[in-house]
This record gives C-alpha cells, structure tokens and sequence, in this order.
C-alpha cells in the first residue's frame, strides 16, 4: 500500500486550507511542515503531502477510507463549507459493491477527492 502521496497545488495556502478542513473528520491534520510544503497525516505512518511552488499535477483521484457513514458524511459537509463542489453526494454505490459508501467532491485544482466506508 502507499506510505505517501505528493503533489504539487497552484494555490499553496488556498490547498491547504481546504485539505485541513476537508479531511479533518477522517482525522488527518498537520504531520510536518517545512519550505517544501505541508505533509498531512491521521496516523504518522501514512501521508499526503501538498507542495507549494510546483507545478499544479495532472488530475488525480484521490479516495481516503474512513471508520463509518458519519465519517463519510462529516467529510462531504466540510469539503463542501471549504469551497469544494459536489461530484457526489454521501450514499451506497451499489454499481461499485453493495457496501461501498461514499462521497466525491471536486478539490481546488480540479482532483475528485473521495472519502470511502467498506462496510
């Protein structure tokens, strides 16, 4: 599995804004910060890490688990108050499984940001 993520926001403090507010509910806050950016993670272990001053990465579809539908749900509401747009609302998919629930918004820089429960 990924040990971290990294990729480059035209908006540095506009990102980093949104992922702190966004991913909040899944538990995800500051792990470090330095010149080259900000590095986000709920467990130490694992990581996304947002760089300030590269070039805005191609689109990317970034989908984090969380523990129950609350969590899912929690996420959407402060993506959303953080200025992301729908891309799908909380609910079961069942064309993925019968126990996929979700919700999808669309990020800053254009990336479909998920948060998924396995149920």
């Amino acid at each position: 599995m990924f040990d971290h993520v990294v990729f480059g926001v035209s908006d540095y403090e506009a990102s980093k804004a949104f992922f702190l507010k966004a991913l909040e509910p899944i538990g995800l806050a500051i792990f470090s910060e330095d010149q080259l950016g900000v590095e986000l993670s709920a467990d130490g272990k694992s990581s996304l890490c947002i760089r300030k001053g590269g070039e805005k990465s191609g689109h990317l579809h970034l989908a984090f688990t969380a523990n129950n539908r609350q969590q899912v749900e929690a996420f959407y509401r402060a993506a959303l108050e953080a200025g992301a747009e729908d891309n799908g609302a909380p609910g079961l998919r069942p064309n993925y499984t019968g126990q996929y629930y979700a919700a999808f918004v669309i990020g800053p820089d254009g990336h479909n940001i998920e948060v998924v429960y396995h149920e």
